[in-house]
């Protein structure tokens, strides 16, 4: 293994930041390669490296770089959506059924509107989802 970067402890501009993540990535095949990475709690030079390398490497995404959240569809609306694609529904259709507004299901279809206790009933009663679903994610 060839070490690079050596004399740094901080890195401070992109430029730097992109190449140490290069190394950083380079480390990690190559260590995947020859086994060094095989053992859990492995203790050898990759894996001190790559630990001193990624700390550097997080603490300039935390000072310099944000992020935007990954979101995840509730288990509950995955459900809603699979129902209504097994039954060839359309959003409006589904409503219509549940005896709310569209816009009303669609923000809950995108996460932006909690289910009430009525529609609960209701996507129970009309399209048998899931009551654990329905009370662990409403």
């Amino acid at each position: 293994m060839i070490k690079k970067f050596e004399d740094i402890t901080v890195i401070n501009n992109r430029e730097l930041y992109d190449k140490v993540s290069a190394y950083g990535d380079a480390l990690i095949d190559e260590a995947t390669a020859n086994g060094s990475l095989e053992e859990q709690d492995a203790d050898n030079e990759y894996t001190r490296e790559i630990g001193r390398v990624g700390i550097m490497c997080a603490d300039y995404e935390s000072a310099y770089m944000t992020f935007k959240c990954l979101r995840f569809k509730s288990p509950l609306v995955v459900g809603i959506e699979k129902e209504l694609a097994n039954r060839a529904l359309k959003q409006r259709e589904a409503a219509e059924m549940l005896n709310v507004k569209e816009s009303t299901f669609s923000q809950v279809i995108r996460g932006r509107r909690p289910v009430s206790m009525q529609m609960a009933k209701r996507l129970y009663k009309v399209f048998n989802i899931d009551p654990k679903l329905i009370l662990e994610y409403a």
